[in-house]
């Protein structure tokens, strides 16, 4: 092979190598919910009296169906359950777990265990079940009351709930809110981390928060595309600062607003927007190649502003903040907060917020460093392989927001 030539053998293979790990991971990962491979326990805990603890817990409506006829070995409950689901008939959902209440509350009762001073919290169900809706998805809430000694100055919550042993998802969250002992605050439990004490020290509650915002963006396949399509698109280091930061800022804001309960947007809206976002900027980087072709790296003459961004730098800019207020929303259902506005809510989300933000500059500083050395030693592959990316990327995002449009 002529040397003239191997930059652009290099740069075409590396093009159909990416296209087509996009594509594999579009075709490949759950297609329109946003919960995938991974489930989210909410508990909110409040103490009406001494010695009584009541737990209000949503509970994801087909994992429950499938884990307690699994564990309880209740057939009848899968079968009426499921039938159910499909149909997305919320009374008949209802119906089903009620038919089966010795069966649920047991299953719930055994992985979901209040303790005070050591000892063991007796559960017993108050009320029926509320169906509701958290990103699209069915949840059932259910509400425990525990009796516990009355003299305890602290408890130990314990959540295994749709744990990695059953098998049907991964490394469930259980994420709490509570009013405990003259405490209040929120703290997020999962395998690695399965309990919780009302004596928990604040560097201990600030590692769960953190560790959970970043959880949450490494394993948010639709955010790191989105992050990928930004730095593949930009041109120089100040512009995929500016847009990390324009986007950081405008996800914050309505990440905080919506995990308050300030701003309420249905997920129906918000999980396609997301996807569709991660199209556009995909495809505003292969769209400079088309126009442009070699030249698409370049900054136009005419700049404004301090920070040197010409017309198109400006106008990307402004997008990846609408964008970001969007990706925000989908931020804060990871936490899916009711609660009213507290000091140590608004600890949390920061924190939570801390941990993205962690992630996000780390693979930033990462991937744009090579990229960018790979634009200005071949220039030809780097756009190759630029191109390569966002045209994955884009197509995902397309499959995607198509998915999430019909339900399918």
């Amino acid at each position: 092979m002529p040397t003239r030539n191997r930059p652009y053998a290099v740069a075409r293979a590396a093009y159909a190598a990416i296209l087509l790990a996009v594509l594999g991971l579009a075709l490949g990962a759950a297609p329109a919910a946003a919960h995938g491979f991974s489930s989210t326990v909410y508990a909110d805990l409040t103490a009406p009296e001494r010695g009584h603890v009541r737990a209000e817990l949503g509970l994801e409506y087909d994992l429950l169906v499938v884990s307690t006829a699994d564990a309880e070995k209740d057939d009848a409950l899968f079968r009426e359950g499921t039938a159910a689901f499909d149909a997305r008939d919320t009374a008949r959902q209802a119906a089903a777990l009620t038919g089966h209440t010795g069966s649920v509350v047991g299953y719930v009762s055994k992985r979901f265990a209040v303790t005070a001073q050591g000892q063991a919290c007796t559960p017993s169900q108050d009320g029926g079940y509320t169906m509701t809706e958290r990103d699209g998805v069915p949840y059932a809430l259910l509400v425990l009351d525990y009796s516990c000694p009355e003299h305890a100055e602290a408890h130990e919550i314990r959540s295994a709930l749709f744990g990695n042993d059953e098998g049907y998802v991964r490394d469930t969250k259980t994420i709490l809110t509570y009013e405990l002992d003259l405490k209040s605050g929120s703290a997020a439990l999962d395998t690695q981390r399965p309990s919780f004490s009302t004596q928990q020290s604040w560097t201990e509650r600030f590692w769960d928060f953190f560790r959970l915002g970043a959880e949450h963006l490494l394993t948010g396949l639709d955010h790191i595309l989105f992050l990928l399509a930004l730095i593949a698109g930009s041109r120089r280091l100040r512009e995929i600062v500016l847009a990390a930061t324009s986007f950081t800022v405008a996800h914050s804001v309505t990440f905080v607003l919506a995990a308050l309960g300030l701003v309420k947007v249905p997920a129906s809206f918000v999980e396609p927007v997301i996807a569709l976002s991660i199209a556009v900027v995909a495809g505003w980087h292969l769209w400079r190649l088309r126009q442009r072709g070699l030249h698409a790296g370049e900054l136009d003459t005419i700049r404004n502003g301090h920070f040197s961004l010409d017309r198109a730098g400006w106008i990307r800019l402004g997008v990846v903040f609408c964008f970001g207020l969007v990706h925000g929303l989908g931020f804060a259902s990871a936490l899916g907060i009711d609660a009213a506005w507290s000091w140590q809510l608004l600890w949390s989300l920061l924190v939570f917020n801390v941990g993205l933000e962690a992630v996000q500059l780390s693979l930033i500083v990462l991937v744009f460093p090579v990229l960018a050395l790979l634009r200005r030693r071949t220039p030809v592959a780097g756009l190759w392989v630029t191109g390569a990316l966002s045209a994955g990327v884009a197509v995902t995002g397309l499959v995607w927001f198509v998915q999430r449009v019909t339900g399918s």
